[in-house]
């Protein structure tokens, strides 16, 4: 017996998917699009997939586990994700995810009790010569000091 809950699918994403079930590498792209609007993929929602696609249960998660990009649990409200990229690497992006680590108590890849934080290293950003980068939200913060840290967390702390 299966213990998903229920996702609902915007008439915008049932369109989409539609729009692509006939097309070569419709899956991905699907993947991509559900993914964007609840910011992971749940298995509730691999499984509408599944059935509007017409494509295996082990299909879709065959792809999801194997993409990095994918995300399998729902990120924090404030999603911060570390570049460890060659450049952001090299020039302290592990001691950025330690000092973040320590100041969320939150492991790396993990996401707070209150729901509020994540914390991610991911592979590169594209924003080497800023390097260490970290972003959250989408907002891209470069040349990250430890120092720095706590002042960029401040306000999503109070939100």
């Amino acid at each position: 017996m299966s213990q998903t809950t229920e996702v609902i699918f915007s008439p915008e994403l049932v369109s989409f998917i539609e729009e692509w079930k006939t097309k070569p590498g419709n899956l991905i792209m699907v993947l991509h699009k559900v993914q964007e609007e609840f910011n992971y993929i749940s298995r509730a929602a691999a499984e509408m997939v599944s059935q509007l696609l017409d494509v295996p249960l082990a299909t879709i998660w065959g792809v999801v586990s194997f993409y990095h990009f994918f995300k399998l649990t729902k990120p924090g409200k404030h999603n911060i994700q570390v570049c460890m990229g060659t450049a952001c690497y090299l020039k302290g992006g592990q001691a950025i995810i330690d000092e973040l680590s320590q100041q969320l108590n939150l492991p790396e890849g993990a996401v707070s009790e209150d729901g509020l934080f994540s914390l991610e290293g991911v592979r590169c950003i594209g924003c080497c010569g800023l390097a260490p980068v970290m972003t959250i939200g989408g907002e891209v913060y470069g040349k990250v000091t430890k120092a720095q840290v706590a002042k960029i967390l401040a306000p999503m702390r109070q939100a």
